[in-house]
């Protein structure tokens, strides 16, 4: 039997969180309700999430904070809302880590699309684990399931980035998704307008400027040298090209 995916939901205002709880509840999730960032901390040490939803104006511990904290423990999948929806809140969440937002109050069929899309970003419950037969001899992953960039190994099967003594670097979903747009577009110019419709970003005015953000952390994980990058390079009046050897060009 496949376990229910368990979602954090984080709002102060009780009637909000459980109007959210009770409607994901229903769609199959196994939900855990949070007035603030004490709570979700004591929650995420019991069970861990697979997905969290939090508000951002909250008293005690804004949202922005909380998102802060989060991102420097785990890669966590994160739907922040903003009762403002203003462009900064969003900028803000998303360079911080945050995988995609929401304008309150909610519209409860939008949330649940916006939960199940980001949970398969983040390929978090897709495919239960395969059970070995008892006599199969133990296979090396084929090549294609692994793209060197830079100083990291980008693991498609593990939807993560390590390094070459195997150690785990953290990725946020949509970090992962535009790495696997790279991957799978290699020596090719690509527009942030082109990215933005690969890794299936809605709001161009808030994810057009996040995408800058995203590869600037993106670079200080696997460039060996951040403030000259070689393997994601930026091409003025073009957009980013990935370059597999890290070798220069003209283009830069």
């Amino acid at each position: 039997m496949v376990q229910a995916q368990h979602i954090i939901i984080v709002d102060d205002e009780q009637p909000a969180r459980e109007m959210v709880g009770d409607y994901l509840r229903m769609h199959g999730f196994s939900v855990s309700l949070c007035d603030g960032g004490a709570s979700l901390r004591k929650t995420i040490a019991q069970q861990a999430p697979d997905l969290i939803v939090l508000d951002l104006n909250m008293p005690e511990e804004d949202g922005l904070s909380i998102i802060r904290d989060l991102k420097q423990k785990s890669s966590v999948p994160i739907i922040m809302l903003t009762a403002t929806a203003s462009a900064i809140d969003r900028v803000v969440g998303l360079e911080l880590g945050a995988d995609d937002y929401l304008a309150k109050p909610v519209e409860l069929r939008e949330l649940l699309a916006r939960v199940r899309s980001v949970l398969r970003r983040s390929g978090i419950g897709q495919q239960p684990a395969a059970v070995p037969a008892p006599a199969a001899k133990p296979q090396p992953a084929p090549d294609r399931s692994r793209v060197r960039f830079g100083t990291k190994w980008l693991d498609h099967d593990a939807q993560s980035l390590r390094d070459d003594e195997g150690n785990e670097h953290p990725l946020t979903a949509s970090e992962y998704g535009l790495l696997k747009v790279f991957a799978a577009n290699p020596k090719r110019v690509l527009s942030r307008d082109r990215l933005l419709e690969l890794a299936n970003a809605r709001d161009a005015e808030a994810f057009d400027r996040a995408i800058d953000l995203r590869i600037m952390r993106i670079r200080r994980k696997i460039e060996p040298d951040p403030a000259r990058p070689s393997v994601i390079r930026t091409v003025r009046g073009g957009g980013y090209l990935f370059s597999p050897s890290g070798e220069t060009s003209s283009l830069d």
